[in-house]
């Protein structure tokens, strides 16, 4: 799993990472978007053929044709296809007259593309990877089916329950652009966090630190022992996001993050902003953070954590998998929210950043949409759920399902705080609204330069405000709101 290329790191879109092994981690596809964008601009109407609805009942809420074919495309990345073939032997066993064309690809642009230029597309689509189709593109061009149907349907176990009632907090919210309508699913949901070994934290007799004096007294005692507080994607600093927004959230409140994302005026002026990056500069001036890792990618910064070099590390619940080559056995993975400042903090110590991943999508000109949906209904069921977290080491969107099934530690400790988190579970869209913003500027220039000590916390809140307001009057990239 270490083998993650830094050029792999060119090709999520819209979509979150994928936590097992992120062929596409942290931007927009790689392969030219104009094409793609002209070309979805063509296609026509509604195909001709589009299946009939079938009897709606309660074992059939969506009214699905009971013998039309249904085809699902799966992406072929790190979760596996066996998630994906299971839920389809459900929807087998549930309309026996329908035929199901299962496939999986890692080129889902170049395969999928010509068939929505043709209205011909599948039915339901993974649409992930590095050649993941811009959703963006997909809706601006209304390409895709508004998922509320599914999401007002009975949920697959509890008629009693709509599926939007059984789902992890934001997932409904991922998938919107521009109001209500929800055009995509996120089925995968990751943890971000500071991510650490129990075991390492124990030999110092320590717990997690809750306050920024407590985070600061432990990297003392780790460093009198020889080992660094921190380490960090030093060459991808946009990593750091992941423990440092949800710690300015709590320090703050949400309507931070929010005026953030927003690309409000002055919104990282913020007092709570402010606050963070004068803590996180604090980590540096001590020295507790690994010489060196500025200059590290994210496979040598967590191997160097992995082999007990640093303490804490900001990242994402794909840790777990990618670096199982070099994780101790009795390494006892865990993560936690991040600390905050002190009790003067607007949220509660728990306060955390987790959210969807993988995105699964319904052709507007799907010929069985409703059979799409329903797969996904499938899919957003109990058991299928158990399933996918078995099968593929990772939580879905379903809000539960790991009941009665072994957990992986870092799986195991991000279950327990998400409950501990309960709803201070926060959200950025920031990578996802703005990818280049976040990526190239707010990280590599404000807060790798920060963290390597070359701007000052004052510096990057200036430097990285004239980012944000580069962004909110450029013509040419489409504004989002939180609404």
């Amino acid at each position: 799993m270490g083998s993650t290329s830094a050029a792999n790191h060119d090709g999520d879109g819209l979509g979150r990472r994928d936590l097992i092994r992120r062929s596409a981690a942290l931007g927009l596809f790689t392969l030219p978007a104009a094409g793609f964008l002209s070309a979805c601009a063509s296609s026509g109407g509604d195909s001709q053929d589009k299946a009939a609805a079938g009897k709606k009942t309660a074992k059939n809420p969506l009214a699905v044709n009971e013998s039309a074919q249904m085809e699902f495309v799966l992406f072929d990345g790190g979760y596996g296809k066996e998630y994906g073939q299971d839920a389809v032997k459900v929807y087998e066993k549930d309309f026996p007259k329908a035929t199901v064309k299962f496939s999986t690809t890692q080129k889902i642009q170049s395969t999928l593309q010509p068939r929505f230029n043709q209205g011909n597309p599948p039915d339901l689509i993974d649409n992930s990877g590095a050649e993941q189709m811009d959703m963006g593109v997909l809706v601006g061009k209304k390409q895709l089916a508004d998922l509320t149907p599914l999401l007002d349907a009975p949920s697959f176990d509890d008629p009693d329950k709509k599926v939007r009632d059984t789902l992890r907090p934001g997932i409904v919210e991922m998938g919107q652009f521009d109001g209500e309508q929800v055009w995509i699913l996120y089925y995968a949901y990751t943890v971000y966090g500071v991510w650490y070994s129990q075991k390492a934290l124990s030999a110092l007799d320590e717990q997690y630190p809750q306050t920024w004096d407590q985070m600061l007294a432990v990297c003392e005692k780790a460093k009198k022992k020889g080992m660094a507080g921190w380490t960090y994607a030093g060459k991808y600093p946009y990593y750091l996001p992941f423990s440092l927004y949800p710690m300015i959230g709590k320090v703050g409140g949400r309507e931070v993050l929010d005026a953030i994302d927003n690309l409000e005026p002055n919104a990282w002026k913020h007092p709570a902003v402010k606050t963070c990056f004068e803590a996180y500069y604090e980590l540096y001036k001590k020295g507790y953070v690994l010489k060196g890792t500025p200059g590290l990618d994210h496979i040598q910064s967590q191997t160097a954590w992995a082999e007990g070099k640093a303490l804490f590390i900001p990242n994402g619940s794909w840790v777990e998998n990618e670096s199982a080559n070099v994780i101790p056995a009795d390494f006892g993975l865990a993560v936690s929210a991040p600390s905050g400042i002190d009790g003067s903090d607007k949220l509660p110590f728990g306060t955390i950043w987790a959210s969807g991943g993988e995105p699964y999508i319904v052709p507007a000109h799907a010929k069985n949409g409703a059979g799409g949906m329903e797969q996904l209904r499938i899919m957003l069921g109990e058991a299928a759920s158990k399933n996918f977290t078995v099968k593929a080491r990772s939580l879905s969107a379903y809000n539960g399902g790991t009941t009665g099934i072994t957990l992986t530690p870092g799986l195991k400790s991000g279950v327990a705080a998400l409950e501990k988190a309960g709803q201070n579970v926060v959200n950025p869209r920031l990578q996802d609204w703005y990818v280049q913003l976040e990526k190239e500027k707010i990280g590599v220039a404000g807060l790798g330069e920060m963290m390597a000590g070359r701007l000052t916390p004052a510096e990057a809140v200036k430097k990285i405000q004239g980012f944000a307001d580069e962004a909110a009057k450029d013509t040419s990239i489409k504004h989002y709101k939180h609404q």
